[in-house]
């Protein structure tokens, strides 16, 4: 039996973010303001409260508090693959969302974790990035949501997809959380062989990076020219979980290539580190593939016989180190560090030997790290595949 086809606008209502001016908000909580989420607050694994902006409470309405099965939508963006992030509210919030997003707030015609599964599903994103698409900023107008259609079982057998997604989701986060503790674990072997890097508890003696380092670039400030295949293109946002996410999808020419690599040149052992965008994440070159750089991404070349990467690594993801780090950021809108800034920035440097017992260690832990990342792989294909067939009336 044919599975009809449902009007997203016919299951949901649609509402608008919180329009607010610079003046109206404030970085941090104060009284009488409500916190307000933005595109950033949603991700793959569902909404973060975090790196959030507060607006007094009036500006807000009660229709734009978020409620528990809202899900909110990145409707406008300058990214193209932010665009039509979507993730649900597990829980009412005393808080709203910013008028660059948008709620759908289902209807008793539809089961909640049923629709919010919906807005994971590849076929979502793929259709959702080709209504966006637009020459300066990318946007979904209020009839693109509305006019996406839902597959609609019976109300039971909703329920049913939804329990099988929502375990099937429930193991994947678990693999998430076991790669969180191991991330913790490594920060832990590093704040235990070298302290706390902003107290000098281990009275290491310092130095600026500069000093141990063969070059500190960027990547290029130009806008590449884009081809369909090529040498890989990477830019901050490629810089995740502590690793570099390769196919990026986006590529350059061989020429272009070697152009640019007369002014960086990543190479295995190298140190990256993002200086806008993804403010603040690091990761090391751990293999030997080819590729060039955008502006948004520092390369840091060690000098080996004074400084470990896995050691620089560590040191700047300590949450003081971090935050020193990103204190001395610019930019209003949009965040940045400067060369400079990061050439200047003064470590402690203990033992070389000291250094390379704690890379031993973190490789220890990679190994494991690795297994659990090719688990999750294989449960993110196992949920998109449930996801395909849940949608076409197949499970």
């Amino acid at each position: 039996m044919s599975v009809p086809l449902v009007r997203v606008g016919e299951l949901a209502e649609q509402i608008r973010g919180v329009s607010y001016g610079k003046q109206d908000a404030s970085n941090s909580q104060l009284p009488g303001y409500l916190p307000v989420l933005r595109a950033g607050n949603i991700t793959d694994e569902g909404l973060v409260f975090s790196d959030l902006v507060f607006v007094p409470a009036e500006r807000i309405s009660g229709k734009q508090r978020i409620r528990r099965y809202d899900v909110v939508i990145a409707a406008s963006s300058g990214s193209i693959d932010v665009v039509g992030k979507a993730a649900p509210a597990l829980l009412d919030y005393d808080g709203g969302f910013g008028a660059f997003c948008k709620v759908l707030r289902p209807n008793a015609k539809i089961e909640p974790h049923y629709f919010a599964h919906f807005f994971k599903t590849r076929n979502y994103r793929q259709r959702v990035s080709g209504l966006a698409a637009g020459a300066n900023i990318n946007n979904l107008r209020n009839e693109d949501l509305d006019n996406l259609a839902i597959p609609l079982p019976p109300l039971p057998e909703q329920r049913r997809i939804a329990d099988v997604l929502d375990r099937a989701e429930a193991l994947r986060a678990k693999r998430r959380a076991a790669l969180a503790e191991l991330d913790e674990l490594t920060q832990s072997v590093f704040l235990d062989m070298f302290g706390d890097p902003m107290l000098h508890q281990k009275k290491w003696k310092t130095c600026l990076l500069d000093e141990v380092t063969i070059k500190i670039t960027d990547g290029t400030h130009k806008t590449p020219i884009y081809k369909d295949t090529g040498i890989e293109f990477l830019s901050a946002k490629d810089l995740k979980d502590g690793g570099i996410a390769w196919g990026t999808g986006k590529f350059i020419s061989a020429e272009e290539h070697r152009e640019l690599v007369k002014r960086c040149n990543p190479e295995v052992g190298d140190v990256l580190l993002a200086k806008s965008g993804s403010l603040g994440n690091v990761a090391i070159v751990d293999c030997a593939h080819q590729f060039s750089l955008f502006e948004s991404l520092c390369l840091i070349k060690l000098d080996r016989k004074l400084i470990e990467g896995q050691y620089l690594i560590g040191l700047l993801r300590t949450p003081s180190m971090l935050a020193h780090l990103l204190g001395k950021n610019k930019g209003v809108a949009i965040k940045h560090l400067h060369l400079v800034d990061v050439r200047n920035l003064r470590i402690p440097l203990p033992p070389v030997m000291k250094q390379r017992e704690f890379a031993e260690r973190v490789a220890a832990v990679e190994r494991v790290k690795a297994v659990q990342r090719a688990s999750l792989a294989e449960l993110d294909e196992l949920f998109a595949a449930l996801q395909q067939r849940a949608f076409r009336g197949e499970l």
